[in-house]
């Protein structure tokens, strides 16, 4: 059938540490699709913002009618996808304390996009929205209950790209399913039914799977240690397990998994030998909170793009009948079936404005 309404583009903003990835889609099809995409220095917002205006006029697309952001962290009250106004941002100010190296960037972003594109609806998009309804024994975490009331709890993370997984699969998408999203951040999430119920990232974006440069979970004592031998305050702390740690401090080079793979020496191979433990180890206990699992997704750079890393993660769960492509089921009866999956944040987020624009029209 001929598209006679003409595109309606919705931008799309997903901001790192120093790059701009963007994407415009098409939201008047039923499945919206991407018109241009690309990735620009984050560092000068006016200057990204014109490469993006260059490459959205090279391409002949529109202004767009709304701008998706995705925010890494939204704090205890922002855990729904939502239009933004000036209660979202008082909020996002607060929220500052969980997430200080996302939160004021994320800001940033949204009031230079509102200043860009004046008439375009703003839409935040959480990577925490995916895990607000997981239950309390997968939620709470183990402190004095007073602290729960302060907001201080498992939150998850990456929940733009499980929700993304969940939408290629489709009708497929099995009862129980583990989501492994690897790269310079990696996560690990048990999913029933289309809906989390544990993952393994916490408070932050630090807990869980050994990372790149993070340390996944520590034992707390280390830092403690840290604090009365070395006097360690919060940032010299935040700099250990967040930017030197991981697999970056194990081998003393590189947290970049394709740098460890071609360095000779004992540090780098011990840096991925970890790695895919705690993977391993973090997908196992996502099978305990489902009672099993009927299949793995891997994603993410790493998890998409580097097959020996997915091989030694599944022969380490081999006891759990895990099936690589291509192999039998062996001794179990019903193999869990690895797959595959691009990370496709954008278009995730691309979906939930397109539900999101019409309330925004009704309320004005």
């Amino acid at each position: 059938m001929a598209d006679v309404t003409g595109p309606r583009v919705v931008l799309v903003l997903n901001s790192g540490s120093s790059s701009l990835k963007y994407a415009a889609f098409d939201i008047a099809r039923a499945e919206a699709r991407a018109i241009v995409d690309g990735q620009v220095d984050a560092g000068d917002g006016a200057a990204a913002f014109a490469a993006i205006d260059a490459a959205l006029a090279e391409a002949g697309v529109p202004a767009p009618v709304a701008v998706g952001h995705r925010i890494v962290h939204g704090g205890p009250k922002l855990v729904r996808h939502c239009v933004v106004d000036d209660a979202v941002i008082r909020e996002l100010d607060e929220a500052e304390p969980f997430a200080p190296l996302h939160v004021p960037a994320a800001l940033a972003l949204l009031r230079a996009a509102t200043a860009r594109y004046p008439d375009a609806v703003q839409v935040a998009c959480f990577d925490t929205a995916f895990y607000a309804d997981m239950p309390d024994i997968a939620r709470t975490l183990p402190i004095p209950r007073a602290m729960w009331a302060e907001g201080i709890h498992r939150y998850g993370f990456h929940g733009l790209s499980c929700e993304s997984v969940v939408h290629q699969l489709g009708e497929d998408v099995p009862g129980r399913l583990v989501v492994a999203h690897l790269g310079n951040g990696a996560s690990v999430t048990a999913v029933r039914d289309g809906r989390s119920i544990d993952t393994s990232m916490g408070l932050t974006p630090t807990g869980g799977v050994m990372m790149g440069s993070r340390t996944g979970d520590i034992d707390p004592g280390v830092l403690i240690h840290l604090m009365r031998t070395r006097g360690c305050g919060a940032d010299a702390i935040e700099a250990i397990v967040d930017r030197d740690a991981g697999m970056r401090g194990v081998s003393g080079l590189s947290g970049d998994m394709r740098v460890l793979h071609a360095a000779p020496g004992e540090d780098a191979a011990l840096a991925i030998a970890m790695f895919c433990r705690s993977v391993a180890k973090q997908i196992a206990g996502m099978m305990t909170a489902l009672g099993g699992a009927d299949a793995i997704v891997f994603t993410g750079g790493i998890g998409e793009h580097d097959a020996d890393v997915r091989r030694r993660i599944c022969a380490d769960l081999a006891w759990a009948g895990v099936v690589l492509p291509g192999e039998g089921a062996g001794g179990s009866q019903h193999g869990c079936v690895v797959r595959v999956c691009p990370s496709d944040e954008e278009a995730q987020i691309a979906r939930h404005v397109k539900v999101l624009i019409p309330a925004a029209r009704d309320a004005a």
